[in-house]
């Protein structure tokens, strides 16, 4: 790999580090500590914008930082896929961190330092795992986001807040633990190394003669062991960690925690396994029905919940086996559909659990039933939620829209009308618990103590500083439905390869 493009994949990987020390050196001055956060998620984003001439030309590098033992070492990895989950999660960073400044201030929430150390350091850990070159690189930041993550999830350190923590911990450690660790070890045996192959997603990493047994297992506990990814049954862990501050919600949803889980399978499936295994094996088509399962279930869930953070919970558990089903389908169109949704999930749930977090500080309210006509008082946030809705369901011009299209394309593709009609089913689904909400918004009937009462309370400075954010996110929802090109690119390099 070039010196100069090494050093800045290094560069953007302790950027947020180091934005992590500089807020804890800063804790006694809140606004000199919140720049900083502010500024290493600029610093971070552009970083990783830097990257895209030499990825959009084709290129795909590697370099080994050092070697543990002959097949294992810690070595960075630069591709379109690997890009595309940094250029989304440190732009949100840069809208998070505003966003936070809104609520952390708003709810004058204690530890406050602690939160943006812990914050800066997952997000640097996210990009280690999407710049890493094999399974032992990833695993290691994996690990890093889960240790990191934890304080946040136990921030309000009450009894909720302990037991969702402890819960997020155990399911995610030892998951890591149980499973992953013995399929590296398989993976190791069978193929003699851990490097990803990136340059042919068809190929994977196994020799012909690898016994097909083996590989079944490898792939089946590196399955579950990604439990971040919440596929069912490994998703308890996701609604139990609503119990912490919504900008961590967002965070665990939307821009870290879950995507990690998905990118780290995504990432197995296409580069330790490839597309020819998994389909002369039929672990593709296996695994595309158990994701369906959750898909679905999920979102029968989702219509029972009444609470508006637990309802966008178990919405996360739907969407995100949407990625995994684009990858399993194993064609040129699923697989884009898949991919392209770790972007246009982002930007729209993102959004969605903004403006419960801006509801709640604004009104005080958390549950559905309660927000009856709060849609005139906090318009822009009731609109912004509509829009990233419509992501979700999939109706355009949202980007959610571009993931169902080639999704259901790739169903076509392998003439499988079982999941086309997946697909449909749960877009109802979709619409069934979403759709209620912006409704209740705007023609729901206030509570007894809200009827009469007008005036905006979008123009408190501390909630302007949520809703500006939600409003840009789910406007990028839009563009990126509309002109998806950027990462259609990226993604064929990868497809087309």
């Amino acid at each position: 790999m070039n010196t100069i493009i090494t050093s800045k994949i290094i560069i953007t990987m302790l950027i947020p580090m180091i934005t992590g020390l500089l807020v804890m050196f800063s804790g006694k001055k809140p606004n000199l500590r919140d720049s900083w956060s502010t500024l290493g998620a600029i610093l971070t984003f552009v970083s990783v914008l830097s990257f895209l001439p030499t990825i959009l030309d084709g290129k795909q590098l590697k370099y080994t930082l050092f070697e543990l033992y002959p097949g294992v070492s810690v070595m960075l990895n630069l591709d379109g896929l690997g890009v595309i989950f940094a250029l989304v999660a440190s732009f949100l960073w840069i809208l998070a961190s505003f966003y936070c400044v809104g609520y952390m201030r708003g709810l004058n929430e204690h530890a406050q330092t602690r939160f943006y150390v812990c914050y800066a350091v997952s997000v640097g850990a996210a990009m280690g795992a999407a710049f890493a070159g094999n399974l032992f690189t990833l695993y290691l930041f994996y690990e890093i986001v889960s240790i990191f993550t934890y304080p946040l999830v136990m921030h309000h350190q009450d009894k909720e807040g302990y037991w969702g923590a402890k819960k997020y911990i155990i399911y995610l450690m030892f998951t890591s633990k149980a499973f992953l660790l013995p399929a590296m070890v398989i993976i190791y045996v069978l193929a003699g190394t851990l490097d990803f192959q990136t340059a042919n997603i068809a190929q994977g990493i196994f020799p012909a003669d690898a016994s097909r047994v083996a590989i079944g297992v490898a792939y089946l506990l590196c399955l579950f062991g990604f439990a971040k990814a919440g596929i069912m049954p490994l998703h308890n862990w996701l609604p139990d960690a609503m119990v912490a501050p919504t900008p961590v919600s967002a965070l665990l949803h939307a821009v870290v925690v879950v995507k990690v889980g998905v990118f780290s399978i995504c990432r197995v499936m296409l580069s330790v396994f490839g597309v020819n295994v998994l389909s002369e094996t039929g672990l593709g088509l296996f695994t595309a029905y158990f994701v369906s399962f959750t898909i679905l279930m999920a979102s029968v869930i989702a219509l029972t919940k009444t609470n508006l953070k637990a309802r966008l919970a178990y919405s996360t558990v739907s969407q995100l086996s949407y990625i995994i089903l684009g990858v399993a389908m194993l064609t040129p169109n699923s697989i884009t559909g898949g991919l392209i949704h770790i972007a246009n999930h982002a930007f729209a749930k993102i959004t969605l659990f903004f403006a419960a977090g801006a509801i709640f500080v604004a009104s005080g309210k958390k549950d559905i039933k309660e927000m009856g006509g709060l849609g005139y008082r906090m318009p822009w946030t009731m609109m912004a939620f509509g829009i990233a809705s419509l992501g979700m369901i999939g109706i355009p011009p949202v980007g959610g829209f571009v993931t169902k299209w080639y999704l259901a394309l790739g169903t076509i593709d392998i003439h499988n009308w079982i999941l086309l009609c997946v697909l449909l089913l749960s877009s109802l689904l979709n619409a069934g618990y979403f759709v209620p909400v912006f409704l209740q918004g705007f023609f729901g009937k206030p509570l007894p103590e809200d009827a009469g009462v007008t005036g905006s309370l979008e123009k408190q400075p501390l909630v302007m500083f949520m809703v500006v954010p939600l409003v840009i996110t789910a406007t990028i929802s839009v563009v990126i439905g509309v002109y998806p090109d950027l990462f259609l690119d990226l993604i064929n390099l990868m497809v087309k390869s």
